[in-house]
């Protein structure tokens, strides 16, 4: 999503004549878009931008925007500590980012409508911003604020521009992306138009919530093939009671109800998990461990708790660093392999591969497949699953 954010902010310093460099010492401008879901990102990007004085220092004149949800987050703050800081873009205020540029007075007005997106295989298109759920160690809603759905026409026009760029690929974003709803017009129903645009070939979204994969989404899923077979859904825990606690509105059974039924319809899961909730206990843990087991997800990104200042399970009594530790490293080894093992059942099967390179690309469940022959990047291809090596199908060549 802030891949996404930052490509929509260059759109907008581009139509005012700005152009990318890698070099930092060629730089004008430098765009800082930040994350604050962990502390541990936040902190980076402010150090980054503390080592950003000595070359303002160089030339007064370089503008340095600090953006995104640690902008959000720290918001007046920011000037007083880093005086050298430029503009302040706070994540809510991502659609008006170009009268944010506009007030500065540090760029003319906009030169040209914004450029069209550059080509690229795979592109991000937001459908949807901000949050509804309040888990209690989540900072997202009160950084990016409630859901707010972009228009259906915005998101098909955007896609088909990225469509007529090259890409072949649409990946729709949202922080409940599958709760999305613009009028009479379904996350499902989104997800068939998008489909339809020229030129695109597949489909994905992320990041869906539990609770809102319905029936229609499931024969939506069954029906279109453009849909991808791999789907992203954050668990956070095993443990019904840590779930209560966290405010994730499903339980254990729910979420495991939940993943069956869409593995029963073809598609691979993925997941994250967090180790270490303040009230986590060790039964707690241990049904973390049963439900990878119940699961089988394809991978799963395991995480230690990360208090966030403002959120009410900041206030909660910590767990020592020591169980952190110690229960990550158990759940490390647990999920270690799973790939290896989702890799091992694909052989024997046929995978639809959107090349990447000229012989590797990805299959619509997000399986690595490497081809005995080349084939133009871009294309689909049908592929015979010969072997795995780790994370890596090799497929068949069909004229063997």
């Amino acid at each position: 999503m802030n891949e996404a954010d930052s490509e929509e902010m260059f759109l907008h310093l581009s139509a005012r004549g700005a152009v990318r460099t890698d070099k930092l010492d060629e730089a004008d401008a430098v765009l800082i878009n930040t994350c604050t879901v962990r502390d541990h990102a936040e902190h980076r990007a402010l150090s980054f931008l503390g080592r950003l004085c000595k070359w303002k220092r160089q030339n007064p004149k370089r503008i340095i925007i600090f953006a995104g949800c640690a902008a959000e987050r720290l918001g007046n703050q920011l000037k007083k500590r880093y005086p050298y800081l430029n503009i302040v873009a706070g994540a809510k205020g991502i659609e008006h980012f170009s009268d944010t540029l506009n007030k500065s007075g540090l760029f003319t007005t906009a030169l040209a409508a914004p450029l069209a997106p550059a080509p690229t295989l795979s592109a991000y298109v937001t459908i949807m911003r901000g949050c509804n759920f309040n888990c209690t160690y989540c900072i997202v809603p009160s950084v990016r604020g409630p859901v707010k759905c972009l228009p259906h026409e915005e998101i098909l026009k955007e896609a088909a521009r990225h469509a007529q760029a090259g890409a072949k690929e649409i990946m729709l974003l949202g922080q409940t992306v599958n709760a999305y709803q613009d009028g009479n017009v379904t996350f499902s129903g989104l997800l068939n138009r998008v489909s339809e645009i020229p030129g695109v070939e597949r489909v994905r979204f992320t990041s869906p919530h539990p609770l809102y994969f319905t029936d229609e989404f499931l024969c939506t899923v069954r029906q279109n093939p453009k849909l991808a077979r791999h789907l992203h859904i954050p668990v956070q825990s095993g443990s019904t009671r840590v779930l209560t606690e966290m405010k994730r509105g499903y339980t254990r059974e729910l979420f495991l109800e939940k993943v069956r039924a869409l593995q029963d319809a073809g598609c691979h899961i993925t997941t994250d998990i967090i180790v270490g909730f303040p009230t986590e206990t060790e039964t707690d843990f241990e049904q973390t461990l049963t439900l990878v087991d119940e699961a089988k997800f394809l991978a799963a990104y395991c995480f230690k708790y990360s208090p966030r200042q403002g959120t009410p399970a900041a206030q909660m009594q910590l767990l020592s660093e020591n169980v952190l530790e110690k229960r990550l490293a158990i759940l490390l080894n647990k999920v270690r392999g799973l790939a290896d093992q989702a890799y091992q059942r694909q052989i024997g099967t046929i995978q639809e591969v959107l090349m990447e390179t000229e012989n590797k690309g990805r299959a619509s469940g997000s399986f690595w497949v490497q081809t005995p022959v080349n084939y133009p990047v871009g294309s689909l291809v049908r592929c015979p699953i010969e072997h795995a090596e780790g994370t890596l199908l090799f497929a068949r060549n069909e004229h063997d």
